[in-house]
C-alpha cells in the first residue's frame, strides 16, 4: 500500500523579471480547501504575489533600477502541514502552514489575512539584511512597514505609539518607522538600502539628523497614555 503525495505548482515569469513558484501539497487537507475555494487558490496567488513585488520596488523599498535591488530569481510559496506559526521564510522560499489556514479565526478575514501574511514575508525575500548583521528586530518591523503601509494591519496589532523600546519588533517598530517616514520620505526605503552590506544603528541618525533615542521619546510624546 502506498500513499499518493500528489503537487500541484506553476511558475510565471511577469514583467518583474521574477519567476512565481506556488506548491501546494496535501491537497486534501482542510487548510487546502480553505486555500482554494476561500483565498482564490493558485491564481490568485501568483496575481497577488506579482502585486507585492511591484509593490515592494516601487513603493516600500524605491528601488527602481536592478542595480538598485537584490537579486531574486525565483519566489516559491510552499503550503504544507505543519504547526507552530503561520509562515517561515528562508531565503526566497515562503513556507505557509496549511493548518494555520485552516484555523484562523482572526480579526480579518481569512482572504485579507492571506495577504497580509504574504506582504510580509515577500518583504523578507526583497528587503536587505544587512548581510546577516542587522537585528531580526529590524527586518521584521520593515516586514510589518509593508503591510502597514499595504493597509492590511490587523485590528488586532499594537497601537500606534505601543511599546518601551523602539527595536522591539514586528508591530511595535513598523509604526514607530512609520513616524520616521514622516519627518523624512521614504525614510524606510532609505535605511533599507543603506543595509546592503552591513547594518549599524547611526544609520538612522544620518538618514533623520537625530539619534533613534531621540526620535523614540519624540513618537511616544505623540502618543500619549500608549503603554502597551
Amino acid at each position: 500500500m502506498c500513499t499518493l503525495l500528489v503537487i500541484f505548482s506553476v511558475s510565471i515569469h511577469g514583467i518583474s523579471a521574477v519567476n512565481y513558484d506556488i506548491v501546494v501539497a496535501a491537497p486534501q487537507h482542510p487548510g487546502s480547501i480553505k486555500f482554494q475555494k476561500v483565498i482564490g487558490g493558485i491564481p490568485f496567488t501568483k496575481q497577488l504575489m506579482g502585486q507585492i513585488n511591484n509593490y515592494l520596488w516601487s513603493t516600500i523599498l524605491k528601488q527602481n533600477t536592478p542595480a538598485d535591488r537584490k537579486p531574486v530569481d525565483v519566489v516559491k510559496v510552499a503550503l504544507s502541514d505543519f504547526k507552530g506559526g503561520e509562515a517561515v521564510t528562508v531565503g526566497t522560499l515562503i513556507n505557509v502552514s496549511l493548518v494555520y489556514l485552516n484555523d484562523y479565526n482572526g480579526p480579518l478575514d481569512l482572504k485579507k489575512e492571506f495577504m497580509s501574511l504574504l506582504h510580509h514575508e515577500m518583504t523578507h525575500c526583497f528587503q536587505w539584511n544587512g548581510a546577516n548583521t542587522a537585528p531580526v528586530t529590524v527586518v521584521e518591523g520593515i516586514a510589518d512597514y509593508t503591510i502597514l503601509k499595504a493597509n492590511l494591519y490587523p485590528p488586532g496589532f499594537m497601537p500606534r505609539g505601543a511599546g518601551d523600546r523602539w527595536d522591539k519588533g514586528y508591530d511595535y517598530t513598523a509604526p514607530f518607522f512609520e513616524y520616521c517616514d514622516t519627518l523624512v520620505p521614504d525614510f524606510v526605503a532609505k535605511l533599507n538600502n543603506m543595509m546592503r552590506t552591513h547594518y549599524d544603528v547611526s544609520f538612522i541618525k544620518t538618514i533623520t539628523g537625530k539619534p533613534v533615542e531621540q526620535l523614540w521619546m519624540d513618537y511616544k510624546a505623540k502618543y500619549p497614555g500608549v503603554n502597551k
